[in-house]
């Protein structure tokens, strides 16, 4: 289980290797991504809080990079933080997240990156729950929800 002092090791010292690499040029992320995804993973922009659509679904499956489809997140690890974001305790994977140090708008913070794609992701903070402590703070413009098919039929 990662912990705030794993991610700043990760953001200081380097991060874990991808399983793999997705590179596109800016023309060709414009083309697949809508103007806000764009904006907010190739940017590192951000939406508004509260106005994400995915902020307040629990559905069960997973969270996929929205540029390049790697699983990210589960839904057995995200919860209501009451921030306006969705928010995750857990990546899926050590190697799927990428942590940078984020000195913006005056203050130091961890920057959230996929690790295949580079999409800008979000942050993580260290007021999460328990046990991990961790809250990986996302754009809802920046993952897709992989629904679990739970038909039995």
């Amino acid at each position: 289980m990662f912990t705030w002092k794993d991610v700043i090791q990760f953001a200081i010292k380097g991060n874990p290797t991808p399983d793999r690499r997705v590179e596109k040029t800016n023309v060709e992320w414009k083309q697949e991504l809508t103007p806000e995804q764009y904006r907010i993973t190739r940017k590192k922009g951000t939406e508004r809080a509260h106005s994400g659509a995915l902020c307040n679904i629990y559905d069960a499956g997973k969270y996929n990079c929205i540029c390049c489809n790697t699983q990210l997140f589960d839904s057995t690890i995200k919860f209501s933080s009451g921030t306006g974001w969705p928010s995750f305790t857990q990546p899926i994977k050590e190697n799927a997240i990428k942590y940078k140090k984020d000195m913006a708008f005056g203050m130091t913070r961890v920057e959230v990156i996929c690790n295949i794609c580079d999409a800008h992701l979000g942050h993580v903070f260290p007021d999460g729950p328990e046990p991990s402590g961790l809250r990986y703070c996302i754009n809802s413009e920046s993952i897709q929800l992989e629904k679990e098919d739970n038909d039995e039929n």
